[in-house]
């Protein structure tokens, strides 16, 4: 029986090894890029061991280590004595690689003094045997990168829909947005519990400042607005093959507004089943 712990990702040059590879590593996988076939036994050994304390492991690995194609089939034959991993192919059109290449101009790994066309010939040949041993062998020709990535999860994965993963964090526009933000939404103009006696040393966690905040017609069409917008982009960026969203709200301190706001967003998306994670980041500052 194959093991979907263990997946090895092979192909031609150019044809999607690294975008599967960060989309496994996005499913949990950890991806080892280009391991020389001579190590991946003990590499495996280690892993069976429990001893590098990981659950999944996706390798890429192909031409550009020498002798790789004759080195390869020996190797995978010894693995099969211990597990069945799973063999992933990827291959692509020798016009579309071209193209590929001269959008790049990135040299072909097998190049020397020959043209593109002549190295992806020469990388089809040497290739030829271990593609015949694939468990999947996908082409990437006429697909983009979002139609891979279903593919990848219907057929491979055998999972019909991904968990889209969100974070949404509350901030401060004095202490800065967080870099790593897909979506900004700004509460600095809906009405201030800083202002109010008895609210300013509160957070955005207690009753009376949500009550206060959320009260405001402003920030009802607002949070409405907010709402609707973002039951849009989901289920677009999922089928973009996105699995990690950070959305951010930010108010002056972030310490009332964006918190209130952050906590009704999360209410509102876990009635889609979304993975949801809050981080009120400036809270306490």
């Amino acid at each position: 029986m194959k093991d979907d712990r263990l997946l090895i990702i092979t192909g031609l040059s150019g044809s999607g090894k690294t975008v599967t590879s960060r989309f496994l590593e996005d499913l949990g996988y950890y991806c080892v890029d280009n391991l020389p076939a001579k190590l991946i036994p003990s590499f495996i050994d280690l892993w069976r061991r429990k001893e590098v304390g990981i659950e999944k492991v996706a390798l890429v690995v192909d031409i550009r280590e020498a002798g790789f194609a004759e080195e390869f089939p020996k190797v995978l034959d010894s693995i099969k004595e211990k597990i069945e991993p799973i063999l992933l192919f990827l291959e692509t059109s020798d016009e579309v690689l071209i193209k590929r290449y001269s959008e790049s101009r990135r040299p072909h790994p097998l190049s020397g003094r020959k043209s593109v066309r002549e190295s992806i010939a020469l990388e089809r040949e040497r290739l030829a045997k271990i593609k015949d041993r694939a468990d999947y062998v996908i082409d990437t020709s006429s697909i983009n990168i979002s139609q891979l990535k279903e593919i990848l999860t219907k057929r491979f994965l055998k999972r019909k829909r991904l968990g889209m993963q969100i974070v949404i964090i509350s901030f401060g526009y004095k202490f800065g947005i967080p870099l790593d933000s897909d979506l900004v939404f700004d509460t600095r103009f809906l009405p201030n519990p800083y202002y109010i006696d008895g609210l300013r040393d509160k957070t955005g966690r207690s009753e009376k400042v949500r009550r206060y905040v959320l009260e405001s017609d402003e920030t009802k069409k607002y949070l409405k607005e907010i709402n609707r917008f973002i039951d849009y982009l989901m289920p677009n960026f999922q089928q973009e093959g996105k699995s990690y969203v950070i959305i951010s709200i930010g108010c002056t301190g972030g310490k009332h507004r964006s918190v209130v706001l952050a906590e009704k967003i999360k209410e509102h998306l876990k009635t889609n089943n979304y993975k949801i994670r809050v981080y009120h980041r400036d809270v306490y500052r």
